[in-house]
């Protein structure tokens, strides 16, 4: 899969996942699948840095994100 792919979607599972365990953690329960959630979308995001030469600048993620969504169209 490419590096860009998969970077968005890990930051997408990331940023969908924090409500999750906020959620989790103010009804007083453990937030075991956010958590599963958040390390696996760390681990694509991790995955894709390390095989994107030169990896990625804050600057450039827009521009990913933004890439990758209209590839999907």
């Amino acid at each position: 899969m490419d590096p860009d792919t998969l970077f968005v979607i890990g930051l997408a599972l990331g940023v969908l996942s924090i409500p999750a365990v906020v959620s989790s953690i103010s009804r007083g329960d453990r937030p075991r699948i956010a958590t599963i959630t958040l390390m696996i979308a760390g681990t694509m995001m991790v995955w894709a840095l390390s095989n994107k030469p030169g990896g990625y600048a804050i600057e450039d993620i827009p521009e990913v994100v933004a890439r990758v969504l209209k590839g999907f169209t």
